[in-house]
């Protein structure tokens, strides 16, 4: 049994105290062991009141019976109620619900209310942000309302409404600040590796403030650091001549978070310099490939920064600047949790550029902002007001759901995230923005296909960006470039057709012919006295009148198929096998052209946050929904080759509609499976994977995650594997034959 002692500590700038201790009973999953680092604010600046909280805190971490959550009780009698709420925060698991959390702030219209809800989907940069800004009538020059670029700008899901009522009104949440921290600590690391490969200072800011996928850019919150060549970091939307009074975007003492964030440059280059040393000369020496010994040398420095006080002082330095950010707020509500990390912000108002404005600091990426804008900590934002186009004929009642972009795939195998899944169950339709110089690259063909087998087709519509592009000489009409971007995506419906059966093929044909629209010129005010504003305006007014009025789904008619059940196992073996195949290679177990291996930080920082329980993912390594995608495929081929059909042979109409309906009922349960047999049930494993360290600790990762953790999670059936191992094939089994039991589907 180990024993820790609390300490308080105060940052320079800060007049609070905060406390810092290792948590006996919480689990340290760097090193898999009791132990967890935790600092807290102590909620004081009385200097004699912090010690007595402090003590009271090492009483407890002096007394193991009250290490136990069932002590709480007994601690609530003794202790100072924030050290009572410091030391048992965690050892419960509780997730807050910030949906309902935005829920119960600014409630959501339904279809009782005569609302769609729409998602967007589109690559980064395809233009999804700018088709919303035209649906709600923002000005991209004076409201820049919501904020667009060409690389990743929507990081948090924005939920915007259009309002009949005149006030305009927002509920935003925040990342919980473990999260923050956790993301901040990685950061350092990158900076760390950054300074051990010899990179100057420029980049070495950059890996501090700006998180490798893109989703987390502190930059935004604390500014781009002064230092070397710092004119080089630049933004898209900076824009020199323009004037703004920073004043109206909260108080903010940039001086001093650019001394905090160089002489956390220097900290990071001070450690790396004192550890990097005698690790690089013990792995030099080796014999193994110079790759091998790259990631040797840069995982095991990693593992020993992170043991280091200091490299957490450089951490907590970071979040204490991060967190002055929210006393900036000078309108709203701001709801803080126990912990003083803040929840959630709302606030209404009548008059909209002042509600813009205000509205900006949460989901901005405009480059003279920055170290005032608290984009990156939004996990959501929900958006109500009378938002009208002026080339509307009326107003449309409409809930537009704009989320992070697809990215940029490089390959079609990509799925569509958990996240994006379950949001695919809930609205009415999903519009499909897509570049119409270069229409379906991986991306949107990968959605395409998730669409498909989640039977969710007949949502879809599609919008084509960027039609004035579309140019040459032999393309003078818009017909004729129509029909040059269709030709594009013919070929890969085909494909799609021949990768997921006619089934696919045929409902996305049908979606592309009913519900495809054409725009261009849409980053600016559309004029609908010339040619091109004028079709681009018709094209938006046909999609709101298509959005608002959808086509009624036929009835399936009295047939109903029939399978074989040895088909359904088959269908399992195979998912299952191509699942183990596409990761086998991502992990570097085997060699795998289509899944080349992934470099061991991403590895890592994927079995960190399964470890952790935080998301199923980590950018674009996915092992939730590629499993669950897998199984969408396999049996949405299987349900295209029934045995027969009873009650007469239906037409190609009604077959679609049984295929459509027995998907989506299936994948509404495999969403569950999947979550539970490759996250939950196997959380273990996870956290050992991420716990490894030292020489060999990548590839000792990497067979950990392929066997403790895929392989007890969807293991390939077979007649010789133990009933255990089949339990896989029997839950899959379990979830088809309720469904066709639902929906009158025989099985025999």
């Amino acid at each position: 049994m180990k024993f820790y002692t609390a300490t308080k500590s105060r940052s320079q700038g800060r007049e609070s105290w905060s406390v810092i201790f290792r948590h006996p009973s919480r689990l340290d999953v760097g090193t898999g062991k009791p132990g967890r680092r935790v600092r807290r604010g102590l909620g004081t600046t009385d200097d004699a009141e912090a010690f007595r909280m402090v003590e009271q805190l090492n009483e407890i971490l002096r007394t193991p019976s009250l290490w136990e959550l069932t002590a709480r009780v007994t601690a609530e009698a003794r202790f100072d109620a924030r050290v009572v709420e410091i030391f048992y925060e965690g050892l419960e698991a509780v997730e807050l619900d910030f949906a309902g959390v935005r829920e119960e702030l600014l409630p959501l219209p339904t279809a009782a209310d005569g609302y769609k809800t729409v998602m967007m989907l589109g690559t980064t940069g395809a233009g999804k942000t700018t088709v919303v800004r035209q649906l709600l009538g923002t000005n991209p020059e004076t409201e820049r309302f919501p904020s667009t670029s060409t690389a990743k700008t929507t990081v948090a899901d924005m939920e915007l409404i259009t309002s009949a009522e005149p006030t305009y009104r927002a509920a935003v949440t925040f990342t919980p600040r473990d999260e923050v921290i956790d993301y901040l600590t990685e950061n350092v690391s990158a900076a760390a590796l950054a300074v051990f490969n010899g990179k100057g200072d420029v980049e070495v800011v950059r890996q501090l403030l700006d998180h490798v996928n893109q989703r987390f850019r502190f930059s935004y919150v604390l500014g781009r650091a002064i230092g070397p060549n710092a004119d080089d970091l630049v933004d898209d939307d900076v824009d020199e001549g323009e004037d703004i009074d920073l004043t109206e975007y909260g108080q903010v003492d940039i001086e001093f978070t650019q001394q905090v964030i160089q002489k956390a440059v220097r900290s990071v280059r001070a450690i790396v310099e004192r550890h990097a040393g005698a690790i690089r000369d013990e792995f030099e020496a080796s014999e193994e490939d110079e790759r091998v010994v790259a990631e040797y040398i840069e995982e095991n420095l990693d593992t020993e920064l992170r043991q280091s006080d200091e490299f957490h002082g450089i951490v907590d330095s970071l979040i204490d600047e991060i967190e002055k950010r929210f006393s900036t707020l000078e309108v709203g509500v701001l709801r803080r949790n126990r912990q003083g990390w803040p929840v959630s912000w709302s606030w209404s108002s009548d008059d909209r550029a002042e509600f813009i404005k205000n509205v900006t600091r949460f989901s901005s990426n405009y480059a003279p902002l920055f170290g005032r804008l608290l984009t990156p900590l939004v996990n959501g934002i929900r958006v109500s007001g009378p938002f009208v186009p002026d080339w509307a004929a009326q107003p449309a009642k409409l809930v537009l759901v704009d989320g992070e972009g697809l990215g940029h795939t490089p390959k079609s195998v990509a799925t569509l995230s958990t996240r994006v899944a379950v949001q695919l169950e809930k609205v009415d339709a999903v519009l499909l923005v897509d570049n119409a110089t270069q229409p379906m690259q991986a991306a949107p063909v990968a959605a395409l296909k998730g669409i498909a087998v989640s039977g969710n087709a007949m949502k879809l519509h599609f919008l084509f960006t960027h039609f004035d592009h579309v140019k040459g000489d032999n393309l003078p009409t818009f017909s004729a470039r129509e029909e040059h971007v269709l030709a594009s995506v013919e070929n890969v419906l085909k494909a799609i057709g021949d990768e997921l059966g006619p089934a696919a093929d045929r409902v996305l044909r049908r979606r592309l012919d009913d519900a495809r629209f054409f725009v261009g010129g849409i980053h600016e005010p559309l004029n609908g006295k010339k040619k091109l504003g004028g079709r681009s305006i018709q094209e938006f007014q046909r999609l709101l009148e298509v959005l608002s009025h959808p086509e009624h789904l036929a009835e399936a008619g009295p047939s109903r198929p029939v399978y074989d059940r040895m088909n359904l196992s088959l269908a399992v073996t195979e998912a299952a096998k191509n699942f183990h195949l596409r990761w086998r290679g991502l992990l570097g177990l085997d060699v795998n052209p289509d899944a080349p291996k992934e470099h061991w930080t991403r590895v890592k920082a994927l079995s960190r946050r399964l470890a952790e329980g935080w998301t199923d993912e980590y950018d674009n390594l996915k092992p939730v929904a590629d499993l669950r995608f897998e199984l969408q495929r396999q049996v949405y081929l299987m349900l295209q080759r029934p045995v027969r059909w009873d009650r007469g042979e239906p037409s190609d109409d009604e077959k679609q509609i049984v295929i459509d309906d027995v998907s989506n009922a299936v994948t509404k349960k495999l969403m569950d499976l999947t979550r539970r047999r490759m996250q939950d049930d196997v959380r273990l494993g996870w956290q050992a994977a991420y716990s490894q360290s030292g020489t060999g600790s990548t590839f000792v990762r990497a067979r950990i995650i392929a066997s403790d953790v895929y392989d007890k999670g969807a293991p390939v059936p077979s007649v010789s594997a133990s009933p255990d191992q089949n339990r896989f094939l029997k839950d899959v089994a379990g979830i088809v034959s309720d469904v066709a039991q639902e929906l009158d589907i025989v099985l025999e």
